[in-house]
């Protein structure tokens, strides 16, 4: 029995994969530059290096039968060369490569005529150092014309207010500047300076909904629950389980997501992030090629997890079950407060509440708003489930 996984990240989602991946008797191997990282801890062997780094992911191929990722700054091209030698990996490098630049991600969806905001490439924008202006080390180009015309010929398409996104390398808001007016155009390309970026229209909209969706090697496609998900300063903070929308939209969801994996194809689990306009349609916001924050419920909230069910589909197993066990279920978020060594305080209080379960990720340093763990809470219903959350995450400080 091939029996042996290499995961490409060592974060809290290759930590969760490791531990749904052992319980069904596999080895873990895995790649990431910190020493004793989240999935570290808990695997059978780390390599660290950078998640990029074509050595270390030849090493890791070497030693495991199935290779995924749960990071997208994973090497594509690297892997598209050893799934040609017929090493087996999933999501494919080809799906990586669609996904993970973000313009190329929304031109795949708009040609298969799957609803998105309207977008516009920036084509002049990797915007030169200019002397004597830095910021975290990086170049800025504040007012680079070229820049600055592509994105108010946009606003002249658009309207304001728009986004300006990076393309690549952009997670939790990290690679988004909202720009309300002409005057904030300048501080826009500031924050995402030396990037390559592209616009995006604003959709109003009046919830932010969530589809994990699964399919394996052979074609089985499964769908989770419908979620919706609330973010703080472009974080999740909150996964309503299930969303509390109707019926109608709640199919027209789960079908975009079935849509949308046979078009990308490849097996794993994805997350498919939308946005419910306040005119009552749906549209795709991002997909994430891996287990996502959105389903962290399902590991106590459903039959199977999504960790379980991406290792059932990069492996060629039957997919599990997605239903829940419970009536609802609700998943905040906890993240750092301070910067400094981790120290969990309140867990024991956190988990004398009915229904309540803590997720703490093992990570050494604590910093602001990193995800340092979660709570999940199941029960009847989702204004109880909340009531409980809530109380759980004033007792727990990292």
């Amino acid at each position: 029995m091939k029996n042996r996984i290499g995961i490409v990240g060592g974060g809290q989602l290759g930590r969760m994969l490791t531990i749904a991946a052992k319980k069904l008797g596999f080895t873990v191997n895995i790649i990431d530059p910190t020493p004793h990282s989240p999935a570290g801890q808990v695997a059978d062997h780390q390599i660290v290096a950078a998640y990029n780094d074509e050595e270390a992911i030849r090493k890791l191929a070497k030693i495991s039968d199935f290779l995924t990722f749960e990071i997208e700054l994973a090497n594509a091209s690297i892997l598209d060369e050893l799934a040609k030698k017929g090493i087996t990996i999933n999501p494919s490098a080809k799906t990586l490569t669609i996904i993970k630049d973000k313009l190329e991600q929304k031109k795949f969806l708009r040609k298969a005529g799957i609803p998105v905001a309207d977008f516009e490439e920036v084509p002049q924008s990797v915007i030169p150092a200019k002397a004597g202006i830095q910021k975290s080390g990086s170049p800025i180009g504040v007012g680079d014309d070229k820049v600055k015309e592509e994105i108010e010929n946009a606003a002249t398409e658009f309207g304001y207010p728009l986004i300006l996104k990076a393309r690549f390398d952009a997670y939790d808001g990290r690679g988004n500047a909202l720009i309300k007016d002409e005057s904030r155009i300048d501080s826009a390309i500031e924050k995402l300076s030396g990037r390559k970026l592209y616009v995006e229209k604003f959709v109003p909209f009046s919830k932010e909904l969530a589809v994990v969706v699964a399919r394996n090697t052979k074609g089985e496609i499964v769908t989770y629950p419908v979620v919706e998900t609330v973010h703080k300063n472009n974080i999740c903070h909150l996964v309503l389980a299930p969303a509390p929308v109707d019926a109608k939209l709640i199919k027209q969801a789960k079908d975009l997501a079935v849509q949308t994996m046979k078009e990308l194809k490849g097996a794993g689990v994805f997350a498919i992030e939308m946005f419910l306009t306040k005119t009552g349609k749906i549209v795709i916001n991002e997909i994430a090629p891996r287990v996502h924050n959105s389903g962290h419920y399902t590991i106590e909230a459903c039959v199977t997890s999504q960790f379980e069910q991406h290792i059932r589909a990069v492996t060629g197993m039957p997919l599990g079950a997605t239903s829940m066990i419970t009536p609802a279920a609700v998943m905040i978020n906890i993240l750092g407060e301070r910067t400094g060594r981790a120290e969990t305080t309140g867990l024991d209080k956190a988990l004398q509440i009915p229904g309540v379960s803590v997720h703490i990720y093992g990570k050494i340093e604590t910093k602001l708003e990193r995800k340092m763990g979660h709570i999940t809470v199941i029960g009847k219903t989702l204004e109880a489930c909340l009531e409980k959350a809530k109380q759980a995450r004033k007792l727990i400080t990292i």
